[in-house]
């Protein structure tokens, strides 16, 4: 068996333990959850695989090196020592992105920027060239994490984030990232064996992302990713993912039931139907109110999983209109018969004027925003 290395795949706050429980489904091994992150170990095979098949995971990134730092000078102490030309050629086009916790640092592109200059310094001396920096699309993706004096330095495997799927190309406002709505499917244990169902589908992310997961389609399938450009893991890379990647075309399947969305609003189902273009007859929009009775036909019970206005969204009738919506929306999904119905809410409002009792809830963070993933059994 081929060595693990200890690697960190990064997700939204509160998917990180449906995240666990997806790496440890595709062949992670010593998984450990951590704040907006998950821990674990996999060989190249393995990791590569996650790269291909992870819906939450927003990055995957292998470790360098971990320091206490202080100052300044102590970012760029500890950035130089890292054996960079093992990694980086004088060829290579890197880039360095800063996040930043509790930190003496107030500004990510300051931490950054000592960041860079460390690991050009040092590629020059060790190999006579500075490699170019390249922000856009590098061959090799530096991520940086200070929280407080804790500097963590890694390099990411995909290069862009994860939620880039590649099918998004007419976002509507608010839209839902890819990897929350993968896990918000994972919360609802969607696998694809029965309908769904988004009333208020917006851009499409929701239904979209069902549809991969009734087709048994790797989300990541059709893009490339940075590792196959570093220099020391490119020819292995591009071998193995190739491999990798006509596996996962060898598996996919038909899904066995149609993947439904509706929205009263015309301009959004224009848009979501450009962005599912590449998923065929497996995603279904239609005009439809979800304050009306949804024309489901003779559809069987499946799940039902929407992310409606959460107040600002809605320009009249201010809080008590939002009420007035999320009562009329309890009325009217109550009518359906033997579906589970999930419904992620942020506004303190909707549980009791939803007027039904959850069955389970669960904390998410769309973006800044706290929100809650309401579930109501048959």
């Amino acid at each position: 068996m081929p060595e693990r290395l200890p690697l960190v795949a990064t997700a939204s706050r509160g998917t990180e333990p449906l995240l666990a429980e997806e790496l440890s489904e595709l062949g992670a091994k010593k998984v450990r959850q951590e704040r907006g992150a998950v821990r674990f170990a996999a060989n190249w095979r393995e990791a590569l695989r996650i790269l291909l098949w992870s819906r939450i995971a927003m990055r995957l990134l292998y470790p360098l090196a971990s320091a206490k730092v202080r100052g300044a000078q102590g970012l760029y102490d500890a950035a130089r020592s890292i054996a960079w030309e093992e990694h980086l050629s004088t060829e290579s086009t890197f880039s360095v992105e800063a996040t930043l916790r509790d930190s003496e640092h107030t500004h990510s592109g300051f931490v950054a920027l000592k960041v860079k200059d460390a690991i050009a310094d040092r590629m020059r001396d060790r190999l006579g060239r500075r490699p170019n920096v390249e922000s856009r699309d590098p061959d090799v993706s530096v991520s940086v994490h200070l929280a407080k004096d804790q500097l963590t330095v890694g390099l990411d495997l995909a290069g862009r984030p994860l939620n880039q799927r590649g099918y998004r190309v007419q976002p509507t406002a608010a839209p839902l990232k890819e990897t929350l709505s993968a896990a918000l499917l994972r919360s609802a244990r969607y696998t694809g064996a029965e309908p769904f169902v988004d009333p208020m589908c917006g851009s499409g992310t929701l239904v979209i992302e069902a549809a991969l997961i009734a087709a048994n389609r790797a989300p990541s399938l059709h893009r490339t990713f940075a590792v196959e450009r570093w220099p020391s893991r490119a020819l292995d890379a591009q071998r193995l993912l190739r491999e990798l990647r006509e596996e996962a075309a060898a598996a996919e399947r038909q899904p066995a039931f149609p993947i439904l969305g509706f929205d009263r609003d015309a301009d959004a189902l224009k848009a979501a139907r450009r962005n599912a273009a590449k998923l065929g007859r497996a995603v279904q929009l239609r005009v439809a109110d979800a304050l009306h009775p949804l024309p489901l036909g003779d559809l069987p019970p499946g799940v039902l999983l929407t992310n409606p206005p959460y107040g600002s969204r809605l320009t009249a009738g201010g809080q008590k209109g939002m009420k007035a919506f999320y009562f009329k929306l309890g009325e009217s999904l109550r009518q359906l018969a033997g579906w589970r119905v999930f419904i992620l809410a942020a506004n303190p409002a909707f549980e009791s004027a939803f007027h039904l009792k959850p069955a389970s809830q669960r904390a998410f963070w769309n973006g800044p925003i706290e929100c809650r993933l309401f579930g109501y059994s048959p």
